[in-house]
C-alpha cells in the first residue's frame, strides 16, 4: 500500500499485485482498503487521465472492484467517504473516439456500477437496503442519464459498451419504484425529434444486428414491467393498431410512433418482408408487458389486426395472429428441424413463451385461443412433431395444459374435459407428460440464469470483451447467437413458473379423469317404464339397474384414477413415489365410495325420519277420530236412556189414567213394544254405521302397524296410548 505512492514502475507493479491479492482474500481486502485504497485509487485514475487513461487505469479500476464486490460494508465505506462523484467523472469524460483501452476502462467503471447496485452477498441481511440506498444515490448523481447516453444515444459507443449500459440500466429501475418513473419520464434527442427513452430502447430491440445488444434491451423491459402494473397499463395503453399503410412503413418512419404502436409494427413486419425474428423480438418484449397482468391481458385481447390484403378476409385478434406466426415458423424449418430462415431456431420458443404468460390464469384467453378450432389441432401436431425441438415440444405442452387448467368454458368440444380427451386420443397421456420430463432435463432449463450472465473483468478477459462488434445478417443464425437468445428468454423465473404450471396440469389431468361428469346427457333407455309393467316390477328392476351402474362406475373411476396418477408421476420421481404407494388411486375411489355411500345413508335416514313423522301424524289423527267416535256413542246412549225414561213415565202415567177409568186405556204393553223396536232400530243402525267404520280404519292401523315394523319401530311403544275403548262392551251390553 505504500509503494502505491512510490515512483510510477514501483506503483504499477505493487497495483498489479494488489489486484491478485485481493480477488478472493477477505482479509486482504480489509487490510487494504484500512490503509486508504479508495482515495489512492483514485487519486491515481484522476492522474492518469481518467477513462483516457492507459492500462494503470484498469488495473486500479479492477481493484476498486475487487474490494467492492459482495462486501456491503466496504460499499457503505465508499459511498459515505469518498462518494460517488470519482466515477461519474470517468463517465462524464466519454467522448465520441473509443479506443481499446478506454473501452475497457468503461467497461470497469460500469461493471463498479452494476456491483453498488446488487448490494453484497445473497445471505448478507442488509444486501437489499445497501442496494436500494445505492441505487438511490446513483439516480442523484445522474448516472441514468450518462447510460443513456452510453447505452442509447451514443452511436459510437462500441457494442460490449451499449451492452453494458443497457443491462445497468435494467439493474438500476430492478425493484426500484422511483427509478422506474425516472425512466420513464427520460426524453432523449433534440428538438424537434425528441422521444421517449422507453421508445428509443424498444427501438434498439427491434432493430439490431447484434443479438447481444437485444438481449440486454429486452433486460431494460423485464426490470421496468417486473411487478409494475401501474407501467405495464402505461404501456399496453398505447397498443392501438395503425392503418394498413402505416404498417407496412419501413423502420425510419417509427420515430413518429408511440410505444404501443412501434411494438405492434414490430410483431406484423413479417406480413411485408416475411422475417419473423422482428416479431420474436417484439413478442418478447410483449410477454413482459402482459405478465401477472390481467388488466393488460384483457386489453390487449381486444386487439383486432386488419387482414394483410381484404381478400383474406376481416380483422382477426392479435392472438389469432401471434398463432398464425407461430405456425409459419414451423413450416420455415425443414425435416431435419434446423432453419430455413432468418432467426427461426428462437422465433417459436419466444412467440410460445408470449402465449404461455398471456393464457396463465386468464380464461378469457383460453377462450379466444380456442375460438379457432386449427390451433387445437396444431397444437397436438406441434407436440408430437419428432422434428421440433425438445424446448418447442415442452413448451407447447404447457401450452396444452393451461387450455385445460385454466378453461371455464361449458361448450361442447373445447371444455377442459375434451381438450384432455383430445390429448389421451391424438398424442396419449404418457408421451405427453414425457414432454414436460424432456424440457425439464434440456441443458437450457437446467443452466438456466436468474439474470443476466457477467463475466469477471480482468486483465486477461478484457480484451477479448472488448472486441465484440456488430453483427452481420449472416452471422445472426450462429448457433451461439441462438442459444444465447434462448437462454436469454428462458431466465430462472420462467423456468420455475414453467415447473409450477407442470404440476397443476398433472393435478387437474388426475381430477379429470377421476371424477365423472356433472352433467348426463343421455338417458338410457332401461330408465322409462314398460307399458303395462307394474310400479313395484318397475321399482325392483330400477334400483337392479342402478346398482349395476353404480359398480361399473366405481371400476371405471378406480382404474382411470389409477391410470391418471401413474401417467402424472411419470418420470422425475414419479417412479419411487408409484413404488409407495401402489394402490393411491384405488384407495381415493375407495374413500370417494365410501363417502357417497354416507351420504346415501344420510339421506335414507332423513326419508324414514320424514316418513316416521307422516305415520305418527296419521296414528295421532286416528286416535283423534277414535275419541270423537266415542263421544258419538256415548251420546247416542245418553239419548237411549233418556227415551227409557220417558217411557218409564208415560208408563206411570198410563197406570194413573188407568186406575181412574175415565177414559179408554190403549195397550200399553203393545205402545211400550212399538216405541222399544223403533228406538232399537235406530240404535242397530247407527251401530252398524259405527262398526263398518272402526272396522275400515283398525284395517288401516294394522297395515301401518306392519310397515313400522319392517322399519324397524317398536309399534307397542308407539301405539300404548291407542287401546280398545273399555267403554265400547260395556255398551253393548247396553244395547243388548
Amino acid at each position: 500500500m505504500d509503494m502505491l505512492m512510490d515512483r510510477e514502475v514501483i506503483r504499477n507493479e505493487a497495483l498489479l499485485l494488489l489486484t491478485y491479492l485481493t480477488r478472493e482474500a477477505e482479509e486482504i481486502q480489509k487490510i487494504v482498503v484500512f490503509e486508504g485504497a479508495f482515495e489512492k485509487i483514485f487519486s491515481i485514475v484522476k492522474e492518469e487521465g481518467g477513462s483516457e487513461g492507459g492500462v494503470v487505469v484498469q488495473d486500479c479500476l479492477e481493484l476498486l472492484n475487487n474490494l467492492l464486490r459482495n462486501n456491503a460494508s466496504n460499499q457503505v465505506l465508499l459511498r459515505e467517504t469518498m462518494g460517488l462523484d470519482p466515477l461519474m467523472s470517468i463517465l462524464r469524460g466519454t467522448t465520441y473516439k473509443f479506443t481499446q483501452q478506454k473501452t475497457i476502462n468503461i467497461l470497469s467503471v460500469l461493471e463498479t456500477i452494476h456491483l453498488l447496485m446488487i448490494g453484497g452477498r445473497e445471505a448478507d441481511p442488509g444486501k437489499e437496503k445497501n442496494s436500494l440506498t445505492n441505487k438511490t444515490v446513483l439516480v442523484q448523481k445522474k448516472v441514468l442519464d450518462h447510460l443513456l447516453m452510453l447505452g442509447v444515444e451514443n452511436q459510437w459507443a462500441p457494442v460490449p459498451v451499449r451492452c453494458m449500459a443497457l443491462q445497468c440500466i435494467g439493474d438500476l429501475i430492478a425493484g426500484h419504484p422511483q427509478n422506474r418513473d425516472s425512466l420513464a419520464s427520460k426524453v432523449l434527442g433534440e428538438e424537434p425529434h425528441v422521444e421517449p427513452a422507453l421508445n428509443s430502447i424498444l427501438r434498439i430491440i427491434l432493430r439490431t444486428s447484434s443479438v447481444q445488444e437485444f438481449v440486454s434491451a429486452d433486460y431494460v423491459f423485464k426490470s421496468f414491467c417486473e411487478k409494475n402494473p401501474d407501467g405495464q397499463t402505461m404501456l399496453a395503453s398505447t397498443l392501438i393498431p395503425q392503418p394498413q399503410l402505416m404498417t407496412h412503413a419501413p423502420f425510419e418512419d417509427d420515430v413518429h410512433m408511440s410505444f404501443g404502436s412501434m411494438l405492434l409494427h414490430g410483431l406484423t413486419m413479417s406480413e411485408s418482408n416475411g422475417d419473423l425474428e422482428t416479431c420474436c423480438r417484439a413478442a418478447s418484449v410483449l410477454s413482459h408487458v402482459l405478465k401477472d397482468n390481467m388488466e393488460c391481458k384483457e386489453r390487449v385481447l381486444k386487439i383486432k389486426l386488419e387482414a394483410p390484403m381484404p381478400s383474406l378476409g376481416g380483422p382477426e385478434p392479435l392472438m389469432h395472429r401471434m398463432v398464425k406466426y407461430l405456425a409459419l415458423s414451423s413450416s420455415m424449418n425443414g425435416n431435419d428441424g434446423k432453419s430455413s430462415g432468418s432467426g427461426n431456431a428462437y422465433v417459436q420458443p419466444f412467440i410460445l413463451k408470449l402465449l404461455v404468460i398471456w393464457l396463465s390464469s386468464c380464461p378469457n384467453a383460453v377462450q379466444c385461443f380456442l375460438d379457432s378450432r386449427p390451433h387445437l389441432t396444431y397444437l397436438l401436431e406441434l407436440v408430437s412433431n419428432r422434428a421440433m425441438t425438445v424446448c418447442v415440444r415442452g413448451l407447447a405442452a404447457v401450452l396444452l395444459g393451461e387450455c385445460v387448467i385454466f378453461n371455464k368454458s361449458n361448450d361442447s368440444g373445447r371444455d377442459a374435459l375434451s381438450i384432455a380427451d383430445a390429448v389421451s386420443q391424438k398424442i396419449g397421456l404418457t408421451s405427453y407428460f414425457l414432454k414436460f420430463d424432456e424440457m425439464q432435463k434440456s441443458l437450457l432449463f437446467t443452466s438456466a440464469k436468474p439474470t443476466l450472465s457477467r463475466k469477471q473483468l480482468t486483465r486477461s478477459s478484457a480484451a477479448s470483451m472488448a472486441e465484440i462488434e456488430d453483427v452481420d445478417e449472416n452471422e445472426a443464425i450462429d448457433l451461439k447467437n441462438d442459444h444465447a437468445m434462448l437462454v436469454s428468454t428462458l431466465d430462472s423465473q420462467f423456468v420455475n413458473f414453467l415447473k409450477h404450471l407442470e404440476g397443476e396440469i398433472r393435478e387437474k389431468t388426475v381430477e379429470i379423469y377421476s371424477h365423472p361428469k356433472s352433467q348426463v346427457a343421455v338417458v338410457p333407455a332401461e330408465l322409462e317404464q314398460r307399458n303395462g309393467e307394474a310400479d313395484g316390477d318397475y321399482i325392483k328392476r330400477l334400483k337392479t339397474f342402478v346398482e349395476k351402474q353404480c359398480l361399473e362406475i366405481q371400476d371405471l373411476l378406480s382404474r382411470n384414477a389409477t391410470l391418471a396418477e401413474d401417467l402424472a408421476r411419470t418420470g422425475g420421481n414419479g417412479s419411487s413415489e408409484l413404488e409407495h404407494r401402489p394402490s393411491a388411486g384405488a384407495e381415493r375411489v375407495h374413500v370417494e365410495a365410501l363417502r357417497r355411500d354416507l351420504h346415501e345413508a344420510s339421506q335414507r335416514l332423513e326419508m324414514l325420519k320424514a316418513e316416521k313423522t307422516k305415520i305418527e301424524s296419521e296414528a295421532s289423527m286416528y286416535r283423534n277420530l277414535a275419541g270423537k267416535m266415542e263421544a258419538d256413542l256415548k251420546s247416542l246412549s245418553d239419548a237411549y236412556n233418556s227415551l227409557e225414561q220417558t217411557n218409564f213415565h208415560l208408563e206411570r202415567e198410563v197406570k194413573a189414567l188407568s186406575s181412574g177409568g175415565a177414559v179408554p186405556i190403549p195397550d200399553v204393553e203393545t205402545l211400550k213394544a212399538e216405541a222399544r223396536e223403533e228406538a232399537q232400530k235406530e240404535s242397530e243402525a247407527e251401530l252398524n254405521d259405527l262398526f263398518v267404520c272402526l272396522g275400515q280404519e283398525q284395517s288401516k292401523v294394522e297395515r301401518l302397524s306392519a310397515r313400522l315394523m319392517e322399519l324397524g319401530e317398536d309399534v307397542g311403544k308407539l301405539l300404548e296410548d291407542i287401546g280398545d275403548d273399555p267403554g265400547l262392551p260395556e255398551d253393548e251390553e247396553d244395547e243388548d
